[in-house]
Parts: structure tokens; C-alpha cells; sequence
């Protein structure tokens, strides 16, 4: 399943402290059962002094085989441990799709 080898390669390549991949397939116009949307959380030392646009494309770079084949659409959230703390430890929920039939 893409959500478990999403998991394994963000945890081998970032060691979170805390890491959640939601797969949001299901809401979107999309067979029952895809793994084509996925929103990951991503609390890391690694992103300390990096801008957002580093983090994003540090994770595109570890997840390039998936985005390439699998994976429509990448919701991403990436956080040092101090910005999830004043985050509330918690991501923002994610938007209503705007297309399809749902």
C-alpha cells in the first residue's frame, strides 16, 4: 500500500518525532479504495533554518517515485518541534475538493 511505503521512506530519510499520513482519496471523484491524495504531518529537527519551500521539496525528493507513478496529490505540513508545539500539535484540516462529482 502507498500509505505504508510513504510512512517507511519519510521515517528512514526525517526521523519525526511525529509523523501522520491521512489518505484522503476518499474524498475526492475517485474509485473506492485509491491511494492517489495522501496528507502528510511532518515534525522534524531536520526542518530547523529551512524555509517551507526546502522542506516541500526535500519530501518530493524522497517521495519522487510515488509522486511520479502512485500519488495524485501531496497535502503537506512540515514543522520543527517548536513550530508544532505553538501549532497546538495539530495540522490544519484539509479544504473540500472542488472537483469531481463529491
Amino acid at each position: 500500500m502507498i500509505k505504508e511505503v510513504i510512512e517507511k521512506k519519510l521515517s528512514e530519510a526525517l526521523s519525526p518525532e511525529y509523523l501522520e499520513v491521512i489518505n484522503e482519496s476518499y474524498m475526492h471523484n475517485v474509485p473506492k479504495g485509491s491511494e492517489s491524495h495522501f496528507k502528510v504531518t511532518v515534525v522534524s529537527v531536520n526542518f530547523d533554518n529551512q524555509r517551507l519551500i526546502a522542506r516541500h521539496r526535500t519530501i518530493n525528493q524522497i517521495l519522487a517515485e510515488e509522486l511520479s507513478h502512485h500519488i495524485h496529490a501531496l497535502s503537506m505540513h512540515t514543522y520543527t518541534p517548536q513550530e508544532w508545539q505553538a501549532q497546538n500539535e495539530k495540522a490544519p484540516d484539509s479544504p473540500k475538493c472542488l472537483g469531481g462529482s463529491k
